[in-house]
């Protein structure tokens, strides 16, 4: 019999911590991702079996929503990424396509994607270097698609100015956690 032992997106035991200054850049494992997209003339029935999921309404575009035990944001006309947390939601996927039924294509996203938070204060200057963002006006609860050293990531505002999720290719987690770490180390 194997003895797999599960490794993060940088492949340690556990997640990375780094500090600079007075803002901490974490690695964020243990997050369980979906997606989930509208079938042709089912739309309008995704929707509410979502926003039955989440228990909130669904967010629209540029958007984010945090439910009692799923959250969700906006990638695209019809379709979203549900995330929650992995302990509790080990096979997310199978319990949201349960409540879609066939009203939307439910895919698992967790071991595609790798997530780093960032958390202080003067995340404006280091999202600056990083993207085409403008954190100054990014509202709590907002969700972007951008570049970040030419990968597609979804940066999360999860408060005002002091909590970003950066969401990207867990292939590439050890190049995006550099630049997000130059970043701070340039900017802080």
């Amino acid at each position: 019999m194997h003895d797999l032992v599960a490794i993060t997106s940088l492949g340690a035991n556990a997640a990375r911590l780094d500090c600079v200054g007075a803002v901490t850049l974490t690695e964020v494992p243990d997050w369980a991702l979906a997606s989930v997209t509208a079938r042709l003339g089912q739309e309008d029935a995704c929707r509410v079996a979502l926003a039955t999921l989440l228990g909130v309404e669904l967010p629209g575009p540029g958007g984010m929503v945090a439910g009692p035990e799923v959250s969700a944001f906006w990638t695209a006309p019809d379709q979203w990424m549900v995330e929650a947390p992995y302990e509790a939601h080990q096979d997310l996927a199978r319990a949201v396509k349960e409540v879609m039924g066939d009203t939307a294509s439910v895919t698992e996203q967790s071991d595609g994607w790798c997530r780093f938070d960032i958390e202080g204060e003067g995340l404006g200057a280091v999202f600056e270097r990083l993207c085409n963002l403008d954190l100054a006006t990014a509202a709590p609860g907002s969700a972007s698609r951008t570049a970040i050293e030419h990968m597609g990531c979804f940066v999360l505002c999860r408060t005002a100015g002091g909590h970003i999720s950066v969401i990207g290719p867990r292939s590439s987690a050890g190049s995006l956690h550099h630049a997000l770490l130059t970043a701070m180390s340039s900017a802080l």
